[in-house]
């Protein structure tokens, strides 16, 4: 029996996403008719039949949320996915989740498999590889066939979707703050993240708090691959850092195991914060004081909103962006 043939795989054939090829059999007015008799034409050569289960899912609800999120091993992620499971939960409807592994190519074939197979809606941070390149018209796409999207953390302004996320440049400003009340006098930023939109944002809120009292900003960018504590000890001594702001919380226990091989008494000679309280954060030495973005919080919060919308309960209907305030935890890495 010949194995029949997938929107996926005309897809692949002729270089055009699955959203395209769906709405080319359908003759949308949104394509050209060119690339409609391109598409009809090699669904006919491979005898090519709609999913019939595929079908009926996209014209019902399925009560199924895809969620896509870039790394699990990150804690924060964990944690906001745990929120959105949960809310989910509560209101019957079940979780798909995929993760990209920071890639675009991965995030554009998730969100077209997604869409297509039935779910109805996403909940989804942008990929770091999709941050960087400014691409977001895989995005636009599925809000063009009606299917809502809540991006959390990490996202785009060139998507008109909901929103939810923290004030990363005020939370950096309060995490400054705490280093000042203190007495620290040379304050550094590291970061791994420095390419992404949060990463950018902390950074610019540390700057901007450091000009108010007229001190400058130290900032070290870490390279992939490279030796963090090597570089990190090297940072410390040459600017003579007596508090760092690590913009992500692998830079800032990276931070702390490279002062403490370099013999700095912490936080007596040099105090650590970080963003993001978790498992690394709790369990580091000394304990990581942190800027808690409340990640639970965060992914519950992103499942009301998109659940609300699919339930038409939202009292409102134009996209919005929601604040979640942070908090900080002190541990033992400031005084």
């Amino acid at each position: 029996m010949r194995k029949k043939v997938t929107l996926k795989q005309l897809a692949q054939e002729l270089g055009l996403s699955i959203s395209t090829i769906s709405k080319s059999l359908k003759n949308d007015p949104e394509i050209s008719q060119a690339t409609i008799d391109r598409v009809k034409k090699l669904a006919k050569e491979h005898n090519y039949k709609p999913n019939a289960l595929a079908v009926s899912l996209k014209s019902s609800k399925t009560r199924n949320i895809g969620v896509v999120i870039p790394d699990i091993i990150n804690n924060f992620f964990a944690k906001v996915l745990l929120g959105i499971e949960n809310e989910a939960s509560k209101n019957n409807y079940k979780i798909i989740t995929v993760i990209t592994n920071e890639s675009y190519e991965k995030e554009v074939e998730y969100l077209d498999m997604l869409s297509y197979n039935g779910v109805d809606g996403f909940i989804l941070a942008v990929a770091q590889e999709t941050q960087s390149k400014g691409l977001v018209e895989h995005f636009n796409e599925i809000l063009k066939d009606d299917i809502p999207i809540v991006m959390f953390d990490r996202v785009s302004d060139e998507v008109y979707c909901d929103k939810v996320v923290v004030d990363d440049n005020k939370a950096a400003g309060n995490a400054v703050n705490v280093l000042l009340d203190q007495g620290c006098k040379n304050i550094g930023v590291v970061s791994t993240i420095h390419k992404l939109s949060v990463g950018k944002e902390r950074m610019q809120g540390v700057k901007e708090a450091l000009e108010e009292k007229g001190m400058e900003l130290s900032y070290l960018k870490l390279r992939q691959n490279a030796d963090y504590d090597e570089e990190i000890a090297k940072f410390l001594k040459s600017n003579q850092l007596d508090g760092v702001i690590g913009a992500d919380e692998i830079a800032a226990v990276c931070t702390l195991n490279a002062a403490n091989k370099s013999g700095l008494k912490i936080p007596d000679e040099v105090s650590v914060i970080g963003f993001t309280n978790g498992m690394l954060a709790k369990y580091s030495y000394p304990g990581l004081t942190t800027v808690s973005q409340h990640a639970k919080r965060m992914g519950k919060t992103a499942a009301k909103i998109l659940i609300d919308k699919l339930e038409l309960r939202a009292d409102r209907y134009l996209p919005d962006t929601k604040y979640i305030n942070t908090s900080i935890v002190k541990r033992g890495s400031t005084k």
